[in-house]
């Protein structure tokens, strides 16, 4: 490794450090003077690094944003020493929205009330708050409404590094046969 390379990853620990939350791939690059490809290489190197003398702290990716975390297996420690106030949950209708705008994005409010069967105004704005969704435009049909996709932040959150990390879907369960075909006969 020459002293360049290590000075770049120098610098990067640095930025993110005092960043304290997750920084986009450009604006980091833009700040050192680098290509992003540059950028993403240094940080590759240094997850490496981290990963494999187990250290403290490590680098999560979150699309296209990078933050330094704490190792999990060390996180027990750092709790039992700042006892950190506990963390505000999600509301289960708050979690049910925010699964659908994250399966179904981008989409409106209405397509996520079908889904749910319920208003969603208050927990689509409780989203919005929180950072974890934000609109994404307008849907090209009558009342031009508001589309609302999932954020960086939401990945941050729930420590995706992108959607493709998303568990499957469940699939609904299928109806058993015997039931539909008594209906069919009950058919005249």
């Amino acid at each position: 490794m020459s002293s360049e390379e290590g000075n770049l990853k120098g610098r990067i620990e640095a930025i993110l450090f005092v960043a304290g939350e997750a920084v986009p791939i450009r604006d980091l690059a833009r700040a050192l003077q680098i290509s992003e490809s540059e950028t993403r290489e240094a940080i590759r190197g240094l997850r490496d690094e981290y990963d494999y003398e187990q250290r403290g702290f490590l680098i999560k990716r979150f699309g296209d944003h990078v933050q330094l975390a704490t190792r999990p297996l060390y996180s027990g420690d750092v709790v039992r020493l700042l006892q950190p106030v506990q963390q505000q949950s999600l509301s289960q209708a708050a979690m049910e929205t925010l699964a659908v705008v994250a399966y179904k994005q981008p989409v409106t409010r209405a397509e996520v009330e079908q889904i749910r069967g319920v208003k969603c105004d208050y927990s689509l704005q409780s989203l919005m708050n929180k950072g974890l969704i934000c609109e994404a435009g307008r849907k090209d049909t009558i009342g031009r409404p508001i589309l609302f996709r999932t954020t960086d932040e939401f990945l941050s959150h729930f420590g995706l590094e992108g959607l493709e990390g998303l568990p499957p879907m469940p699939q609904p369960p299928e109806e058993q046969s015997g039931q539909d075909t008594e209906t069919e006969e009950l058919i005249p």
